[in-house]
């Protein structure tokens, strides 16, 4: 196993939302899941860095940081659908700090599972459905300007559209933004990606898969040397917010065209758990478990070679 693992997450992640079809429970089941499955050694260290205010500012706007960091409930703040705590503000903000390290790791490892992220209906000035904080965007700003790489694409395939992240890539060349996600479906309207891939009600696995290849080329083609995954566990079938109909092998056959697309290109890539809200929280830790578990093996055979 490589020292340090090459994965990412904190027990604060678990922050108490209360009763809310967004299980934050799911960050420490996965963790969990990826312990007895042999796949993380259970005392390992895998916290990440201390978030600063300074890491925040790659990709959100002063006055809005100020917004949260004062717990105010401003047109800034009020659209996340979340309540406003200093738990909750404190738990996004460290995901930042973890979809960054994660970043980092997976240039080191060639993969690396961040169990947390892929909040990315945040914009630079203001939240939206249940993210305060872009971590994509933050992590990806982070890299650039610490010159680790000069290319990196978010391939987002969470059931919603990434509009916080279409945004605030949108004129920055050096970010590619690829979203395949239900198109009759949160948000409305809709940002503009580098490229969109919306799918029809009740997609399977088959015609999504179909759809997933050609768009996956054009991110091939932009020769990223990073690639930040947004695994969303949301087009699942038995989705409380989605209406794909993915089942589980659909959606490890998807992760398998991300994951296995990348390592055979060389490209590192940092996964990150984005939306998952099937009526059985386990289906959603399985789904979530399955990505991390596909990223750690990446990571583990570039250590063997």
């Amino acid at each position: 196993m490589p020292h340090p693992p090459a994965a990412v997450w904190s027990p604060r992640y678990g922050c108490d939302i209360g009763s809310h079809v967004f299980p934050t429970e799911k960050y420490a089941a996965v963790h969990r899941a990826l312990v007895e499955s042999g796949d993380l050694e259970a005392g390992a260290e895998l916290s990440p860095p201390p978030v600063t205010r300074a890491l925040l500012e790659q990709a959100h706007e002063p006055a809005y940081l100020d917004d949260l960091e004062s717990l105010r409930w401003t047109p800034r703040t009020q659209y996340s659908e979340l309540p406003l705590s200093r738990e909750i503000v404190e738990a996004f903000a460290l995901a930042a700090s973890g979809t960054t390290q994660a970043a980092r790791l997976a240039l080191r490892h060639g993969a690396a599972a961040h169990l947390g992220g892929g909040l990315h209906h945040a914009y630079a000035g203001h939240a939206e459905g249940f993210c305060y904080i872009n971590d994509l965007a933050v992590a990806a700003h982070a890299v650039l300007a610490e010159r680790l790489v000069q290319r990196v694409a978010v391939v987002d395939l969470d059931v919603h559209q990434g509009n916080g992240t279409a945004n605030i890539f949108r004129d920055v060349p050096a970010v590619f933004t690829l979203s395949v996600h239900q198109e009759n479906n949160y948000p409305m309207p809709k940002e503009q990606s580098d490229l969109d891939v919306g799918l029809a009600d009740g997609t399977g696995d088959e015609d999504y898969l179909t759809a997933l290849g050609p768009a996956l080329e054009r991110v091939w083609a932009f020769a990223p040397e990073l690639v930040l995954y947004q695994a969303g566990a949301d087009p699942y079938l038995e989705d409380q917010l989605g209406g794909l109909k993915l089942t589980c092998e659909g959606m490890e056959a998807r992760d398998r065209a991300v994951i296995e697309g990348c390592a055979s290109r060389g490209i590192a890539i940092a996964t990150t758990l984005g939306g998952g809200y099937a009526r059985r929280l386990e289906d959603t830790v399985r789904l979530h478990a399955t990505t991390s578990r596909m990223a750690l093996a990446v990571a583990r055979a570039g250590a063997r070679s």
